[in-house]
């Protein structure tokens, strides 16, 4: 499992005071993000090097998040299949509240030939330890 701290911005809120929808995106974004770097599948479309595109994502709000509340992103894989795999996020506060659920499903992409890649035993170790 990873896991990532935010703390919620004023560019976060709504013109309600609560925190936007798409702000919670943003931080399963982050997330995934954060992730991938750890697996060593790259944000950034290097040459020879797989990366990955986001086929699906989804977010179930549960509770209000407020201004200035600090929150953590904790990630961990659901499934693995051929050529991709699904994380599950839970958005929680300080206190363990947990505020929204997020899934994403990736799948890891070879830009230079522009299809996707069949996961490797390599990279399916690295999902697997870091998903736990």
């Amino acid at each position: 499992m990873t896991e990532i701290g935010y703390k919620v911005d004023w560019s976060d809120l709504d013109l309600f005071g609560h925190v936007n929808n798409v702000s919670f995106f943003k931080f399963i974004q982050s997330a995934r993000v954060n992730f991938c770097e750890k697996i060593g599948l790259s944000t950034i479309n290097e040459k020879d090097k797989p990366g990955f595109i986001v086929a699906s994502t989804s977010c179930d709000f549960l509770n209000p998040l407020n201004y200035q509340e600090t929150i953590l992103v904790k990630t961990k894989v659901k499934r693995i299949s051929n050529s991709s795999f699904e994380l599950e996020h839970s958005i929680q506060t300080k206190d363990k509240k947990e505020i929204a659920t997020g899934k994403d499903i990736l799948v890891v992409f070879d830009y230079s030939k522009n299809q996707k890649v069949v996961i490797d035993s390599d990279l399916k170790e690295k999902i697997e330890r870091f998903g736990e």
